[in-house]
């Protein structure tokens, strides 16, 4: 099906040579600041054509919003995203209308539905996850505003070149690395050899077409002369600057790091590839792979590693629906996806009970649970339910299918043919892969995130409590919240304040929901409260983040 969720929905349509492609949303709460700029980063994050590294198809992937928002808020009905197909070539595939490509859906399609698109890969193809990727941006705002949550994702390992687990950072922040930090850390800047390069300036070549055939001819030179060096043992490349990191440090092509060139200028060129490794010397090593099976006119798979941060806690909904199922069902719905790694994963397996088993210890104080784990091989997850630690994982993805190389194989009626294809493949699809991951995950948590706010049931399971200087707050709850919100407002105010034990909250005579308690702050501020079973989690409001707060 082309429906994702429960509660927050997400149904993606279009195909990879249609007009466009998209997706509706359900279930995004109201009032929330909401504008293409918020989702167009990911996408851009995504696109093709983005280094020699990927695909060439050129598509700026720019959204539109159509419905569900005004004046830049949410609405609460259903948001429509569109992005145009700017750069289709449905002729490329002509001449393989009978012809089930190797590795792609085209058979399993056609005697599923009795026919099929005759152009890329219809439904199947990796056009198709700009939906998701939309609709997980706008999932990931929601979740940072209501609970802080960070989603990142990193290329962990393509072929046989995997980063060193000892790479991953662990810090207060949490396991790995920021998103900002992968796209810095994992962008590599190609050098070339002066003696076989260098930059075609307008005074050398005037006419704007001449100049850029000649900057082509010298680049796939270039380029050649590399593999060429590269495929004859690497000699002549050893301690030659091949790349240069975020920070200006060099590389040869293996990773080793080499002193900088006599003259750098002359040896950087303007072409950045961004692997999303955020470990430069292993970054190295996958770009110089890359480089070589694109020039074998063939294509490899790897890993993607991911991290969600400051996940509430108690979300998840056993037995079948246990929160790494459901991510495992999202991130092996994506395109080219053959594997699943939660935790400590299939690691986990060599290890003993006793080293495995991750203790507890009281938690600091504003954390949104009394007690934590003091490891994390579980992966932040216990009986399918978030425990409050880091959510981490791993994704397999398979080499692309549609290569340059030609293949024997048979026609639909099964005559033996070779099999030439035609259109424009990434040679290695892992670079693209984080916002896709990502956005599936925060797809993921926000369902869950709104499934358990359904917990307690009554009106509603968030509270919002405005105070102003000497004023009344009203909330709205069910009966058995009352001392939970009790709690939960003295910490509020002993945090603006300093003084404890200061409301009181208790039901009113009538039958009427509504309590309120008046409380003397000093400054204007607005809190919410999301009960999670036992806890209220003092979540931060539109302009500052003010903190959690235990019950």
């Amino acid at each position: 099906m082309s429906t994702f969720g429960t509660i927050f929905r997400v149904t993606t349509f279009g195909e990879s040579h249609c007009k466009g492609v998209g997706a509706i949303i359900d279930g995004v709460p109201p009032r929330m600041a909401l504008t293409e700029q918020d989702i167009q980063p990911q996408l851009t994050r995504r696109r093709p054509g983005q280094s020699r590294l990927t695909t060439p198809r050129a598509e700026k992937d720019l959204v539109s919003i159509l419905s569900g928002t005004e004046h830049g808020y949410t609405l609460g009905t259903p948001i429509g995203l569109m992005v145009p197909n700017e750069d289709q070539r449905p002729g490329d595939y002509k001449e393989m209308s009978n012809i089930p490509r190797p590795g792609h859906a085209d058979f399993t399609y056609q005697i599923k539905y009795g026919t099929r698109a005759s152009s890329g890969g219809g439904r199947s193809s990796a056009r198709e996850t700009i939906g998701r990727v939309a609709a997980g941006a706008i999932a990931e705002k929601w979740l940072k505003e209501q609970y802080g949550c960070e989603i990142s994702c990193w290329v962990d390992s393509i072929g046989a070149v995997r980063m060193p687990d000892v790479a991953v950072p662990e810090s207060d922040e949490g396991r790995g690395w920021s998103r900002a930090d992968v796209d810095k850390l994992g962008t590599l800047r190609l050098l070339r050899r002066p003696t076989e390069w260098h930059e075609v300036t307008e005074k050398e070549e005037p006419d704007p077409e001449a100049r850029k055939k000649k900057r082509i001819a010298i680049e796939t030179a270039a380029e050649e002369s590399f593999l060429k060096d590269y495929q004859a043992g690497g000699e002549k490349l050893k301690g030659v600057a091949v790349y240069e990191d975020w920070q200006g440090h060099f590389y040869d092509h293996d990773g080793a790091k080499v002193a900088a060139p006599a003259k750098p200028d002359e040896w950087r060129t303007d072409e950045l590839l961004p692997l999303r490794c955020p470990h430069p010397p292993t970054a190295c090593k996958m770009a110089t792979l890359i480089r070589q099976v694109k020039s074998e006119s063939d294509s490899i798979g790897g890993t993607v590693a991911c991290v969600c941060r400051k996940v509430p806690p108690a979300l998840g909904e056993p037995v079948f629906d246990r929160l790494e199922a459901k991510l495992a069902h999202a991130m092996l719905s994506l395109p080219a996806t053959k594997g699943f790694e939660f935790g400590s994963g299939f690691g986990g397996t060599v290890m003993r009970g006793s080293a495995h088993n991750d203790p507890f210890a009281a938690a600091e104080k504003g954390n949104p649970v009394s007690i934590i784990n003091t490891k994390n091989h579980a992966g932040g997850t216990l009986g399918g339910i978030s425990s409050g630690q880091d959510i981490y994982f791993r994704v397999a993805v398979k080499p692309v299918s549609t290569i340059g190389q030609g293949q024997q194989t048979s026609t639909f009626d099964g005559k033996p043919v070779f099999l030439e294809a035609k259109g424009r493949h990434d040679p290695c699809v892992l670079p693209r892969t984080p916002p896709l991951v990502e956005g599936m995950a925060a797809l993921v948590l926000a369902d869950c995130a709104l499934l358990q706010r359904t917990r307690l049931g009554g009106a509603t399971t968030t509270y919002t409590l405005s105070l102003y200087g000497v004023e009344t707050g009203t909330l709205t709850a069910g009966t058995s919240t009352y001392s939970a919100i009790d709690t939960a407002l003295d910490a509020v105010v002993e945090y603006f304040t300093g003084e404890a034990d200061c409301v009181d909250v208790s039901p009113v005579a009538s039958s009427s929901d509504a309590v309120t308690d008046t409380v003397d702050v000093s400054e204007e501020f607005e809190v919410t409260f999301t009960c999670l079973y036992g806890d209220v989690a003092m979540l931060k409001n539109p302009t500052a983040e003010i903190g959690r707060a235990h019950v």
